[in-house]
């Protein structure tokens, strides 16, 4: 298996994500209807696919 490092793009997305699941868990944004866990792994599944995925 060979990795690409990810794209600006999917590295700021994943990093919106991660930062937008911690603000969640923290109750700094409160009205989101799914739980922090779950926005933060889709965080991490967005730049593990940027890595495994050519051109993404």
């Amino acid at each position: 298996m060979k990795l690409s490092a990810p794209t600006q793009v999917i590295f700021l997305i994943s990093l919106a994500l991660t930062l937008i699941g911690v603000l969640v868990a923290l109750a700094v944004i409160p009205a989101l209807p799914v739980s922090a866990f779950w926005i933060v792994v889709a965080g991490y599944v967005v730049l593990a696919g940027g890595c495994l995925l050519k051109r993404v």
